[in-house]
């Protein structure tokens, strides 16, 4: 596998789009962080990992509204990929949806949203945009 965010990112964007209330995904650091920053901003109901075999493997429990079953995550795109790193520093950070969806930063600090990005005045290499 060439690319496991987009890999990740594909596996939820499907599981949301077939209606899945759980999806599960090898786990590793970088999509540990992925996950954590999801389930903070409100995005998935719950998380677990789940560390069986040599990989393990990440259950996310997607959130839907209660009445109309509307997704809680709209849209979830690749920004950098490894044919074309995109990069960005704390002044030129996107802004998803004009602030109300969320970029998710690879930085020196670790993965974090633009907002806490720019408060910590770092920039990176730009992985999705969720909203």
């Amino acid at each position: 596998m060439t690319d496991p965010i987009a890999d990740y990112l594909t596996r939820i964007r499907n599981a949301v789009m077939a209606k899945h209330r759980v999806v599960e995904v090898p786990a590793s650091s970088l999509k540990r962080d992925l996950t954590r920053i999801l389930f903070e901003k409100g995005y998935i109901l719950n998380y677990k990992f789940d560390e069986t075999g040599p990989q393990g493997n990440i259950k996310i429990a997607l959130k839907y509204h209660p009445e109309t079953k509307v997704p809680a995550i709209k849209g979830l795109e690749r920004a950098s990929r490894p044919g074309l790193r995109r990069y960005s520093n704390h002044k030129k950070l996107p802004r998803v949806l004009n602030g109300l969806g969320v970029a998710i930063i690879s930085t020196s600090q670790g993965v974090m949203t633009d907002k806490e990005a720019r408060d910590k005045n770092v920039g990176g290499e730009v992985l999705c945009y969720v909203y």
